[in-house]
């Protein structure tokens, strides 16, 4: 399969892409080019003073969540290092293209891959990296929202729907750390896995996307324990 029809194929057909990434492995140019196109989109938005207040608002933000205090000279230092945000915006792409793919990939080949008939390292590095698409799709989406709204807040939250709880309750909290592209992600991730290990795919997505919910109300018992509420 080309780049172009692999990068279609895992949106809109990802067990088909999945079975023909098994028999001919292919990561490193989707891991590049999903990676360049998360940080461009970044550092674009991160040039204007939009982007520069909407990411200071959100450290701010965090720090309050976590009960910590932001005083004139905690600002000073937010604000000088906002206006490095280019910067910070290539760590994320980095972050979430190579570094997530390579750990998931290695999460993933421990649990399943030292059985018999499991599928090679790379065959798991191919897929987590064709399903890493999806979350430099939710950057691209997440730039776009940022400058346009002024917020670096998830538009693709499921917080969202719910406005009627009060932004700082656990409620709240939660539900904002529950993403709608994260979701989809974990939904063709375990398309991916399930078809190179001839899993169930209901059964691996589903212990997935547990994982993820765990890892939100971790987030959100942190912060109540913070005394963020």
């Amino acid at each position: 399969m080309t780049l172009p029809s692999r990068l279609l194929g895992i949106i809109f057909s990802p067990r088909s892409t999945c079975q023909a990434l098994a028999q001919a492995p292919r990561w490193a140019d989707v891991l590049i080019l999903s990676t360049l196109a998360a940080a461009m989109a970044g550092v674009l938005v991160m040039r204007t003073e939009v982007g520069q207040v909407a990411l200071l608002d959100q450290w701010e933000r965090t720090a309050e969540a976590f009960g910590r205090t932001v005083d004139d000279a905690a600002y000073a230092r937010l604000r000088q290092l906002s206006e490095e945000g280019s910067i910070y915006e290539v760590g994320r792409a980095v972050l979430y293209g190579p570094v997530q793919a390579l750990a998931v990939s290695t999460l993933v080949f421990l649990v399943f891959g030292r059985r018999r008939g499991g599928a090679t390292f790379r065959q798991v590095l191919s897929v987590v990296s064709h399903a890493s698409v999806i979350l430099a799709l939710r950057q691209l989406v997440g730039a776009a929202a940022t400058y346009f709204r002024e917020t670096t807040a998830s538009a693709t939250a499921i917080g969202l729907w719910f406005p009627m709880f009060d932004e700082a309750s656990p409620a709240a909290r939660f539900l904002s750390a529950m993403d709608l592209l994260v979701i989809w992600w974990i939904v063709v991730l375990g398309i991916g896995v399930a078809t190179l290990y001839r899993k169930p795919t209901v059964r691996v997505a589903s212990a997935m996307a547990g994982m993820y919910a765990v890892l939100a109300l971790m987030m959100t018992a942190a912060m109540a324990l913070a005394g963020g509420e």
